[in-house]
């Protein structure tokens, strides 16, 4: 247990509550905002018209009444969504979610004209500036259009689509609990105890997980069909030609990148069987099970405490950036952190923005290096947004492939900094916490890219049932961590919320991860100077593709080459942490 309770995050000056005047005020300007749009568009005519000279000052009026709409919403959206993922039996919150997303349909209504608009215009005629790449993505999505009242439709029905079935499984599986040791605990404080190093006690939550996951797989995996199947509708009805099309061009990379970057980690695969061979041999285990791989090893291992684990972050990003370590010193003194797990908060972790470059963090912390490493991580996110703070929302939009960066570097800083400073040790276990979150990247995450893949396979053509999906994640799973392990978890498509959000969210993660850490080698290289270039490019991966951000450092995103660099990296951690093994 934790020295002292662990913090929850104020949300107090976004409004009072979800009652207040204030609140109210805010959500009446916003809703004002929304339908002053369609009269704005009506005007200017935005729709599939021939270009007109006039054209520049309506582009720079629509661009800049978006702008304002969608900023009004940051803090709304923040402190709707703030409510339900701490409490999801919060009534009136989720309440207000549903009545923000229905709101929210007056632009999304409008956004068929705007896209058909913005493909006509020359970007130079229009002196679009910082936006020319939305003007280029608007052609490609232009061909990828149904018409206009279609996506119209497309949009309402979401809501009660795959908004909606997203929505249930974030419901239901925050309130699953699961008993361990005799004790009713919710489902996060149950995976919680995979940390645990009682093999016992790792076993019964493992246990007691896969029982309560199965006890509701019906509504899961109605929610999972749900949204795979109305994705695979829209886009055979937009003429993508597969479901993984569309998902590259939001992440603003080819094809070609991502088989570059999958062909480097399934040749990897190899060296990550030696890790977790090496961990089963530090257990006492010819090979690992499941519910070992997130088993400390080491006998020295160190709790870190929350206040602990705060001052070593702050400490250890300031070596890298005053600036960086400032947003993180600001995060734990002004209550940006809801650290607590309990019943009725969702799983796992996040970030998000809530207007002028601050943020809140959702996690879900237990006293290992690893949830210091996921706080560390989290915080990166947040030095993102703060970098964003003087870009309009339409420019802080960014793949998700970019989204790591940040959080990588700031991961790699503070666990760099464990293995050099703490006492030999010590750094068995923290090696072996910053591997386990790599296999979770590479491995892991490849395994999940493999599932999903096969779901979006077979759910063209009808619903998977439970036991469909979990003979999926198996295979998957198989495929990816091979023999290396004598067991697996078929639910885990239940466990991640990132399969019921966005398509295919999972491998931009390794990306962020191979990426950040060819950043972090240039970091290495250069010193001080790299920092102010990195903060351009922070500020930069909303107007920009992937590739070309990645030029600049000199890196080619589409040679295998320039993936198994940050990998190889990765290769010498498993070699040291075989070495101490040893």
């Amino acid at each position: 247990m934790t020295e002292k309770k662990l913090p929850r995050w104020d949300l107090s000056p976004l409004f009072p509550s979800l009652e207040s005047p204030e609140f109210a005020r805010a959500w009446a300007d916003l809703q004002s905002r929304l339908q002053a749009l369609e009269p704005l568009f009506n005007r200017h005519e935005v729709g599939p018209r021939p270009p007109r000279p006039s054209d520049r000052e309506a582009f720079h009026e629509v661009v800049e009444a978006i702008n304002g709409t969608l900023e009004a919403a940051v803090p709304i959206r923040a402190f709707v969504s703030g409510h339900v993922d701490t409490d999801s039996t919060n009534q009136l919150a989720q309440a207000k979610l549903s009545e923000l997303q229905k709101m929210f349909l007056l632009y999304e209504r409008l956004r068929p004209r705007l896209t058909l608009w913005l493909a006509r215009l020359d970007p130079d005629k229009v002196d679009a500036g910082p936006y020319a790449l939305m003007l280029e993505e608007a052609r490609v999505q232009a061909e990828h259009m149904m018409s206009e009242p279609e996506e119209v439709l497309a949009a309402e029905l979401r809501l009660s689509g795959g908004t909606a079935w997203a929505k249930l499984h974030g419901n239901v599986s925050s309130l699953i609990t699961a008993t361990v040791g005799g004790k009713e605990l919710p489902i996060t404080a149950v995976r919680n105890l995979a940390h645990s190093p009682d093999p016992k006690v790792r076993k019964e939550a493992h246990d007691a997980e896969l029982a309560a996951w199965k006890a509701h797989e019906v509504p899961l995996a109605a929610a999972l069909n749900g949204v795979k199947g109305e994705a695979s509708t829209l886009n055979r009805r937009r003429r993508w030609k597969d479901d993984l099309e569309p998902v590259l061009f939001r992440n603003r990379i080819s094809a070609e990148i991502l088989g570059a970057m999958q062909e480097a980690v399934a040749a990897s695969l190899p060296l990550w069987r030696r890790y977790f061979l090496a961990k089963a041999w530090l257990l006492g285990k010819e090979r690992l099970d499941w519910w070992d791989l997130f088993a400390p090893v080491g006998e020295s291992e160190k709790r870190w405490t929350w206040d602990e684990g705060a001052r070593f972050i702050v400490d250890q990003l300031r070596t890298f950036s005053s600036s960086d370590a400032a947003v993180a010193e600001t995060a734990f003194r002004e209550s940006w952190i809801d650290a607590e797990p309990r019943k009725g908060k969702r799983g796992g972790a996040y970030c998000m923005g809530v207007g002028g470059g601050k943020s809140r963090i959702l996690a879900n912390f237990e006293e290992s290096f690893d949830s210091v490493s996921t706080i560390a991580h989290e915080l990166g996110h947040a030095y993102h947004n703060h970098c964003l703070r003087d870009r309009p929302p339409l420019l802080r939009t960014y793949p998700m492939t970019l989204a790591e960066t940040a959080s990588i570097m700031n991961e790699t800083i503070v666990v760099q900094a464990a293995l050099r400073t703490l006492p030999e040790k010590d750094q068995l276990p923290i090696l072996e916490a910053d591997l386990q979150g790599a296999a979770q990247v590479v491995v892991d995450i490849h395994s999940r890219f493999l599932f999903e893949k096969a779901v979006f396979a077979k759910r063209a053509s009808r619903e998977l049932s439970p036991e469909e999906l979990c003979s999926l994640m198996v295979e998957a799973q198989k495929a990816t961590y091979g023999d290396a392990l004598s067991s697996y978890h078929p639910y885990m498509w239940a466990v991640k919320p990132h399969y019921y959000g966005t398509d295919f969210y999972n491998f931009p993660y390794t990306f962020g991860l191979l990426f950040g850490l060819a950043l972090y080698q240039k970091y290495r290289e250069e010193g001080g100077a790299f920092v102010a270039r990195y903060d351009d490019l922070l500020a930069s991966v909303g107007m920009y593709p992937a590739a070309e951000l990645a030029g600049r450092f000199g890196f080619d995103l589409a040679s295998r080459a320039f993936w198994e660099g940050g990998l190889a990296v990765l290769g010498e951690r498993v070699a040291q942490f075989e070495a101490l093994a040893r």
